[in-house]
């Protein structure tokens, strides 16, 4: 099948109030110009069906590191070491799974860091939930020799002051509102 011609709609054609309606661009632009309108409004239209991805208006902080990937590569390395943990056997598969854990971790909470304190979206709990484990690991290591039960309520005690403390903090960020789950337009 052979290319059909379309009739193209001259300036002279239509009034100037027809013409704005119809939406033609006249004779008066030059073929790169209408394709670089019609590019900029696809990156337009991208950027608004893009829902997760930032904006101009994103009040989320940028990584201190700028655009370098780096939470992403410590996610990517405590993968690999969760995987080769259960590779390999022994103290030295032990050593892979506590670092990879470690390593996973951190990496979801420096992000959880940022968007808590630039009063993006709340992360209270995650908060009170490190301190309430770091608190048991902390008081098992240093008072080695101490029953269960206080350990917990030395944790609970912990988190429950973390929870507090992080909840005045993102309400202070984000302009009194105590919770904030993000926005999705």
């Amino acid at each position: 099948m052979g290319r059909r011609s379309r009739k193209r709609v001259t300036g002279e054609s239509l009034t100037g109030s027809s013409r704005a309606s119809a939406g033609t661009e006249t004779d008066t632009t030059t073929r790169a110009e209408r394709d670089e309108a019609r590019r900029r409004r696809a990156q337009e239209l991208a950027r608004a069906q893009s829902g997760g991805r930032r904006s101009r208006d994103d009040p989320r902080l940028p990584a201190p590191w700028g655009p370098f990937p780096l939470t992403e590569l410590v996610v990517l390395l405590a993968i690999g070491l969760l995987i080769a943990a259960f590779v390999v056997r022994g103290e030295r598969g032990r050593t892979m799974l506590a670092a990879g854990l470690l390593l996973g971790s951190l990496g979801g909470l420096e992000v959880s860091i940022r968007e808590h304190f630039a009063g993006y979206r709340s992360h209270t709990t995650i908060f009170a939930a490190a301190a309430g484990v770091l608190t048991i690991v902390v008081v098992t290591l240093v008072v080695h020799p101490i029953k269960l039960w206080i350990v917990g309520l030395i944790a609970l005690g912990m988190f429950c002051l973390t929870f507090w403390l992080a909840r005045e903090a993102f309400k202070r960020r984000s302009g009194g509102v105590g919770f904030k789950a993000g926005h999705r337009p």
